[in-house]
């Protein structure tokens, strides 16, 4: 990695303890990280709850972004001072908090921007102050996003964050339902007897929301503002995620079919490692050169991995289960880890930067 690239880029997971038990849990997530050389995105809310979670930093020079509860609506006075008193004591500490967009965005357009420029004008008077990265969540048209940020260009300290599993699965559900009104292509996960038919449409509409993101990401980031990226995978017929979600998958999924189509009883995740690479290639390409951070936001699939060398951690643990469901998430992490740091490598042996 270029010194040029390596000076604004990061790289971060999803940090939390996702199975039940004791601070053992938190201690080998660190070391995997540490070993990953990946930054950690933490969830919290409040000041002794986020000094907890920063007491297990992988190491004193890894990024850190603090992830703030979904309650936190930037168009509230009481946000706003909420989010001013945690960048006041981690000034320095952390490089950037994120929050969810709301539909206010659209709905309320001028209150959103005059609340957005009030909380701007106080972090700008912050030394060492976080950036605050306002995440596409919501499900708002993605052209009205990018416009808010440009509506926004005096913003010191506020971004945007992509997460590309949201932004692609609303436009493949909406490319869907324009073939198809009033048909939702996630309710085709349980794979029924239709779906054979359907498949080009499904296959169109997939493809649809790879377009929009990187459509969205060039608009975004010819503020040449700084810009944080959610990174996982995701399909509208994925039925593996425990909390109905099509996407949070790693880039190395596959989603298992009942039926053969092109030649396999499988399909190829929206992106992959390809379509990563596309991401991360268009995001560092000259001759934007604002601060870029990733976080790989992948989610747990419950399966096991034996502890290794990390087995004295839990010798007081009778039963290693939810050690080795955390040991197996860690690793998707870390594998998915080597893919986007492979990728920012590859874009700057080729001068993307």
């Amino acid at each position: 990695m270029t010194e040029a690239i390596q000076s604004r880029v990061a790289t971060l997971g999803l940090f939390e303890q996702r199975f039940s038990g004791d601070d053992c849990l938190m201690q080998l997530t660190s070391r995997r990280f540490r070993e990953a050389m990946m930054g950690a995105e933490m969830h919290g809310g409040s000041i002794d709850d986020l000094e907890r979670r920063l007491s297990f930093r992988p190491s004193g020079e890894a990024a850190v972004i603090f992830h703030l509860p979904r309650d936190f609506k930037i168009i509230d006075q009481a946000t706003r001072e909420r989010v001013v008193e945690l960048a006041r004591h981690f000034a320095g500490r952390v490089s950037g908090f994120v929050v969810h967009d709301h539909n206010a965005l659209v709905k309320q357009p001028a209150v959103y921007l005059d609340a957005a420029s009030q909380l701007n004008w106080k972090l700008a008077n912050i030394q060492q102050c976080p950036t605050l990265f306002i995440e596409y969540a919501v499900g708002v048209p993605p052209g009205e996003f990018a416009r808010f940020f440009e509506s926004g260009l005096e913003f010191a300290r506020i971004g945007p964050c992509i997460d590309i599993g949201h932004v692609g699965i609303r436009a493949a559900r909406n490319a869907f339902a324009a073939r198809h009104p009033g048909e939702d292509v996630c309710a085709l996960k349980s794979q029924p007897p239709s779906l054979t038919q359907l498949m080009p449409d499904v296959d169109a509409a997939v493809a649809k929301g790879v377009e929009v993101v990187l459509d969205l990401i060039g608009e975004l980031l010819r503020l040449n503002a700084p810009i944080h990226f959610h990174l996982h995978d995701g399909h509208p017929l994925s039925a593996s995620s425990p909390f109905g979600l099509a996407d949070h998958l790693s880039f190395f999924a596959e989603i298992p079919l009942s039926f053969e189509h092109r030649g396999r009883r499988a399909l190829a995740t929206m992106f992959g490692p390809e379509g990563l690479s596309r991401i991360v290639s268009l995001s560092l390409r000259p001759p934007h050169s604002t601060p870029v951070s990733f976080t790989l936001e992948i989610h747990p699939t419950g399966e096991r991995l034996p502890l290794g060398e990390a087995a004295p951690l839990f010798s007081h643990w009778t039963d290693k289960t939810n050690a080795e469901k955390m040991n197996h998430w860690l690793s998707i992490l870390t594998d998915n880890h080597w893919l986007l740091t492979k990728s920012i490598q590859q874009c700057a042996a080729s001068g993307a930067d």
